[in-house]
């Protein structure tokens, strides 16, 4: 899929959720990392992350777009269209929109950190770092072990 067609499917997805078309710009963004996609108020654009689309399909692609539009529809109109703001939600809702986007299986690999006590043999799954010389294994207060 390329841009064109990223473009042709956002504005169908806008007319058959949101009933209004969508006329800003759409196009895939690879420097994206954290993120399913991202709406850019001052341009009206849209990026979407294209791994998402090779990694997790089309159904989560159109997830991530619905959640998009949500942003875009809403700044339209002038309403609150950041997450915590009640109208985002109900739009949401109404939609049946994702709040968020799956991790990315490349990506989950990275994030997991294991530690094994070395006295009880309990692991730990971690996403950050863990001071082994200052943390003691939560059941049997044995010394912690960098597994992976």
């Amino acid at each position: 899929m390329d841009n064109l067609e990223l473009q042709k499917l956002i504005k169908q997805i806008s007319l058959q959720y949101f009933y209004k078309p969508f006329v800003g710009e759409a196009r895939f963004n690879s420097r994206l990392r954290t993120t399913g996609g991202r709406y850019i108020p001052s341009t009206s654009v849209i990026e979407i992350n294209p791994k998402y689309l090779t990694e997790l399909g089309e159904q989560e692609l159109i997830g991530i777009i619905k959640h998009e539009l949500c942003h875009y529809h809403l700044h339209i109109k002038g309403k609150p269209y950041h997450h915590r703001s009640k109208e985002f939600r109900h739009l949401l809702k109404i939609t049946g929109s994702p709040r968020f986007c799956k991790i990315l299986p490349s990506e989950e690999q990275k994030r997991t950190i294991i530690y094994k006590c070395q006295k009880c043999g309990m692991e730990y799954n971690r996403k950050r770092n863990v001071n082994v010389q200052k943390y003691r294994c939560g059941k049997c207060k044995g010394k912690l072990k960098l597994v992976k």
